[in-house]
């Protein structure tokens, strides 16, 4: 009976959390929420940002259904996405250091797209509005498409 109890004993000493969980788990879910924050405001000035740099209104021909204006706001929207988690990665652990990094890598990533698809559109000629106002799917798209991911990969791996 005595060795029972002392195995029940020991087996729920092994199962205990660690004596700091509760503090942990809450900075921890912080820390996301702080993080989760900071992405959706950078990813929605990145949004913008290609919104008010490019002819027509990119959310209304997103709506409507138009390929290429999803095919070139999902590419920018990846892009940001990798530049602010490679950005959380690196800097995981001090949370202030984290936030700031993302911030600022994310909005050098914001500018950086811009001015990539502007030169792009620039040294090709190429009409980026009438591109994403098409009703009909353009392959230049992904020409604008591969560009956001190129550069949103480039940021990453200066970051790191």
């Amino acid at each position: 009976m005595e060795d029972q109890l002392t195995t029940n004993l020991a087996t729920a000493t092994v199962m205990a959390l660690p004596e700091n969980f509760g503090a942990d788990l809450a900075r921890g879910m912080g820390a996301i929420a702080l993080y989760a924050i900071v992405g959706l405001v950078l990813m929605l000035l990145g949004f913008y940002a290609i919104d008010f740099t490019t002819p027509g209104k990119l959310s209304d021909l997103v709506r409507a259904g138009r390929p290429n204006a999803v095919i070139v706001t999902a590419s920018g929207m990846l892009s940001m996405a990798l530049i602010i988690v490679v950005a959380i990665f690196f800097s995981a652990s001090d949370l202030t250091a984290g936030l700031i990094t993302s911030v600022v890598y994310g909005l050098l990533g914001i500018i950086a797209q811009v001015l990539a698809v502007r030169t792009l559109e620039w040294v090709t000629k190429l009409d980026v509005g009438s591109t994403i106002e098409d009703e009909r799917f353009a392959p230049a798209s992904v020409v604008v498409a591969a560009v956001h991911i190129a550069l949103g990969l480039i940021v990453a791996v200066a970051i790191s």
